[in-house]
């Protein structure tokens, strides 16, 4: 993933372990996790929603 390898990925870990503190680390991980389901069920809902627009498909077909 993007070129990393595991002691690169300990590394991160660690700095953020310093940086945040272990009891935040798993809090963080949460509300990232839950940002990233928000983005993810918004997209889905703005595809569903132009794909039903007619005047999107309108456009489509010019």
């Amino acid at each position: 993933m993007f070129g990393l390898g595991l002691p690169e990925m300990g590394v991160i870990l660690l700095v953020a372990v310093f940086i945040f503190g272990p009891k935040k680390i798993p809090e963080l991980g949460k509300t990232i996790g839950q940002a990233l389901k928000g983005f993810k069920d918004e997209m889905q809902n703005d595809l569903e929603t132009d794909s039903d627009n007619p005047e999107v498909k309108k456009s489509e077909g010019n």
